[in-house]
């Protein structure tokens, strides 16, 4: 009678607000590739424990969806994928819902970065490599310029067309697509307690 008690009177297990979980990717998603409602596949790569004990161990099956995805564009606006965990399944079969928010996200050496309260993946500006190409190509305009008229003149025309064909370059070659590649991570942020019963 007093065990029976004990565990009526027993708090629920509850994972606090503000406690991380780093997830892993088992399938890779992409902007060029990936829609809206498609499934993301992950796993725990770090447990929940509260008081000693495991709430959510290592290995938990986790699930999402793909709730928006948008590819770069090849004037403006940068590629974006949001993600909605929506399901925890434990080893014993057991299945958790609740969605905890992105907090931040391996980059795997882009500029891709987490923004905003929507689990939402963006990527970085081109302006830097758009800028690197014009520069590239009105250099090798101005020395194509330079030695085909041997004046300072035809190195003039040459650098303006040189540039002029880096800069249509750059507005017609779309931006870096967000790619979150298997194996990387994702961290994320319980906002509020949940209760894990």
């Amino acid at each position: 009678m007093t065990l029976i008690l004990a565990c009526l009177l027993a708090p629920a297990a509850e994972i606090p607000a503000g406690a991380h979980l780093l997830l892993r990717l088992i399938n890779t998603v992409n902007t060029a590739t990936t829609k809206t409602g498609d499934f993301v596949y992950m796993t725990t790569a770090s447990p929940v424990s509260v008081n000693g004990a495991i709430l959510i161990p290592v290995g938990t099956h986790v699930q999402g969806v793909v709730a928006h995805a948008r590819r770069s564009a090849r004037v403006s606006g940068r590629a974006e994928l949001a993600i909605r965990i929506e399901t925890f399944t434990l080893n014993s079969g057991k299945v958790l819902r609740f969605s905890p928010e992105l907090s931040s996200v391996d980059s795997g050496g882009s500029a891709q970065k987490a923004v905003g309260k929507e689990n939402t993946v963006q990527q970085g500006s081109d302006v830097g490599r758009d800028a690197s190409r014009v520069a590239i190509l009105a250099g090798s305009g101005a020395s194509v310029g330079g030695m085909a008229d041997r004046s300072w003149s035809g190195a003039g025309i040459g650098a303006g067309i040189g540039a002029g064909v880096g800069a249509a370059t750059a507005l017609l070659t779309r931006g870096k697509e967000v790619e979150l590649r298997s194996g990387s991570t994702l961290d994320v942020v319980f906002s509020r307690p949940v209760p894990v019963e």
